[in-house]
């Protein structure tokens, strides 16, 4: 996804959750099971969006979980690098304790991109 996409998304979630709503805002942030979101038809360019290549882009796609832990007193932070097609197992399993801690941040990044 575009970082143009991104940056419009979240200055809408930032209006809608400080209340201060511009046009834009209040039309396009709606509501489902617990979260806000935006529905996206068209990128920057006005273009649909390509299956294909979106399905490209998720495979080449990692992220980097940084979890917060507390051992012996001390706080520890762990980096995890979750494949795109893993991130929910990984998610999953904070949730049936497989996995303890808090998530601090989590970023994108492709692994061919790094020097």
């Amino acid at each position: 996804m575009s970082d143009e996409i991104n940056k419009n998304v979240i200055n809408m979630f930032s209006q809608h959750n400080n209340d201060r709503l511009s046009a834009e805002a209040k039309n396009r942030v709606k509501y489902y099971a617990g979260f806000n979101y935006v529905k996206l038809k068209k990128d920057t360019n006005g273009n649909k969006f390509n299956k294909d290549n979106l399905l490209n882009y998720a495979s080449k796609c990692h992220y980097m979980v940084t979890v917060m832990r507390e051992l012996n007193g001390e706080i520890i932070l762990y980096s995890y690098d979750v494949p795109n097609s893993d991130l929910f197992k990984f998610m999953k399993s904070f949730e049936e304790n497989t996995l303890d801690g808090t998530i601090i941040e989590i970023d994108k990044y492709f692994p061919e991109d790094l020097a």
